[in-house]
């Protein structure tokens, strides 16, 4: 079962509230995150994901642990308002996407105030 469920997303959302006092109801930067052990099937990920939207920002290797497989992330941004209704369908639909395209997973998200 994934980690991204419509309660965490209420918690993040009442988190937000509480914590940071962003206007949720305005656009925000919403990053989003892939994960494979391939760099090249997360980079031809990123046009499919291009094609519906995002922004490309990077293929990383993240900090690892000693011992830890080496992996990459795909980080992919795009400016929109959510619900945490919304974002849950969203994850949804980013997960589908990331067992389509055959990608180890998706991470889930981020999210920012515009710049």
């Amino acid at each position: 079962m994934s980690h991204l469920t419509l309660e965490a997303m209420q918690e993040m959302f009442d988190n937000i509230d509480h914590g940071a006092g962003w206007d949720m109801t305005q656009p925000k930067l919403w990053g989003y995150f892939f994960y494979d052990p391939s760099a090249e099937k997360l980079g031809d990920a990123s046009y499919a994901l291009e094609d519906m939207g995002f922004r490309t920002v990077k293929v990383f290797v993240p900090e690892l642990e000693p011992g830890e497989a080496e992996f990459y992330v795909l980080h992919v941004e795009r400016e929109e308002v959510h619900t945490p209704l919304s974002l849950h369908r969203l994850n949804g639909e980013l997960e589908a996407f990331a067992a389509k395209n055959a990608l180890a997973g998706y991470d889930g998200m981020d999210v920012g105030p515009l710049a």
